[in-house]
């Protein structure tokens, strides 16, 4: 796949960006997302399946919840090569490939999704749609270096919030197919994936480009693993995106378990949350764009965990519709904070080198390098929080049948998330000045507006 290759890209000079460079980027963005969509589809897949596997397949509650946690774990983990694979093959190349790749989990459980079936193979059937999670990481790569340093909020923020969008997307069509067809019949879902798939693919090799001067930067990725911010942004995202995405497999199962819903009934509410979520992901970026991303973060991880306190009160109240409340706002709060806090990679970095006296397009090469190298260790760590939700509401209702126990568990985390980001990236800013000329924004003091 030789593919279309830009020899030339510098999103930051305005006249390169104005004539030609957004126009490209906007193009590349858009088969990006639907590329993308696609992989969070398949990645959460298992959060519809379980819904489908009533008593005939033999799985208890804590079985399925294991079974959602491995897709979690592999797709996570999967983040890390995909981040290094667009510089070393190019964007829109591997994004044809990664999507094809999906072909082979989807095809799998369409031949296994039957009772009877052992429960290894369903295991094994999960971890390949780890592969969809991976294409987060890439298409994320790929999107931050089409755009320049003042536009990453939006960009990222459409393009990871069109990604989110895929889990509502495949719930609301498992919605569909148990209202109509019935919870017998999980193989209609898959069989509308396969030909999607294989367009998303098609739309990658038509529309998009490779950017040559992306490379892979073994010494970046070196860089930014001993970087404290990459980190301590790691951690954080663990509180966001780890939370959307914990909450997106794990949502029908619970109301399955803990409120006794029936199939159709938790299909009727599991996609609403992550739907909401993936919508208001691209206002998240907005907002630090225009306020500061560490500001939005640090009130975000407040207003999560006002919210987790209202779904403890609920959930030890047994009351349905105030514990929908509380879920639903936890859904569009982690998504107003998967924009945020991702906002704050790159202004991270370049203020780093603006600090260092680095200026102009030195110092946001010096951020794109970094920040570029960083987004694959942290989106990947971020998704392990998507594990550790599914794994805490396993433990959880295997002790004590209720989930309560897991969600104290997530508000006192937020409450440390909250605290973090006070610390570290408000309450302290470095006395370095960033000059609007170099950071194509208001002055402020370096760290206030990342």
């Amino acid at each position: 796949m030789a593919g279309r290759w830009i020899e030339q890209w510098d999103p930051e000079d305005e006249t390169f960006w104005k004539t030609k460079g957004e126009r490209v980027a906007r193009r590349n963005l858009a088969f990006s997302v639907l590329s993308e969509h696609i992989g969070f589809s398949i990645w959460s897949l298992w959060s519809v399946m379980v819904l489908f596997m009533g008593p005939e397949y033999g799985i208890d509650p804590a079985g399925k919840f294991f079974l959602i946690a491995t897709a979690t774990l592999v797709g996570a983990v999967i983040r890390v090569p995909y981040t290094f694979a667009v510089a070393r093959f190019g964007g829109r190349n591997w994004t044809i490939f990664s999507a094809l790749l999906l072909l082979l989990p989807t095809g799998a459980a369409y031949l296994v999704m039957e009772p009877g079936t052992s429960y290894t193979t369903f295991l094994a059937v999960a971890a390949l749609t780890g592969v969809g999670g991976g294409n987060f990481a890439s298409s994320m790569t790929n999107i931050n270096a089409f755009f320049p340093l003042r536009k990453k909020g939006w960009a990222l923020g459409l393009n990871a919030g069109g990604g989110n969008i895929g889990v509502p997307v495949i719930q609301l069509i498992a919605l569909l197919i148990i209202g109509t067809a019935g919870a017998a019949h999980p193989r209609l879902v898959l069989g509308i994936y396969l030909p999607l798939i294989v367009i998303a693919a098609l739309c990658a090799a038509l529309w998009m480009d490779n950017l040559a001067p992306v490379k892979n930067d073994t010494g970046a990725a070196v860089d930014a693993a001993k970087e404290g911010h990459t980190w301590i942004m790691a951690f954080l995202y663990i509180g966001t995106f780890g939370s959307f995405i914990g909450y997106s497999f794990a949502f029908g199962l619970v109301l399955q378990t803990q409120f006794g819903r029936t199939p159709l009934q938790a299909a009727s509410l599991t996609f609403i949350g992550p739907l909401l979520g993936s919508l208001i992901r691209p206002l998240g970026g907005l907002l630090a764009d225009r306020f500061g991303g560490a500001r939005i973060t640090l009130w975000n991880f407040v207003a999560m965990a006002a919210a987790t306190g209202v779904v403890v009160a609920a959930s030890v109240q047994e009351s349905l519709s105030v514990f929908l409340i509380g879920f639903i706002a936890l859904f569009v709060l982690s998504g107003l904070g998967n924009g945020s806090t991702y906002k704050m990679i790159p202004g991270i970095f370049q203020n780093k080198a603006l600090a260092k006296g680095m200026t102009g397009e030195t110092a946001a090469a010096y951020g794109r390098r970094l920040s570029g190298a960083s987004m694959g260790l942290i989106g990947a760590v971020g998704a392990v929080g998507g594990l550790a939700i599914n794994l805490a509401f396993r433990q959880s209702f295997q002790t004590a049948g209720t989930g309560t126990a897991a969600f104290v568990s997530f508000l006192a985390f937020y409450a440390v998330c909250s605290a973090v980001t006070w610390a570290v990236y408000l309450r302290r800013p470095v006395a370095v000045p960033v000059r609007a000329a170099d950071a194509q924004t208001e002055p402020e003091p370096v760290y206030a507006r990342v």
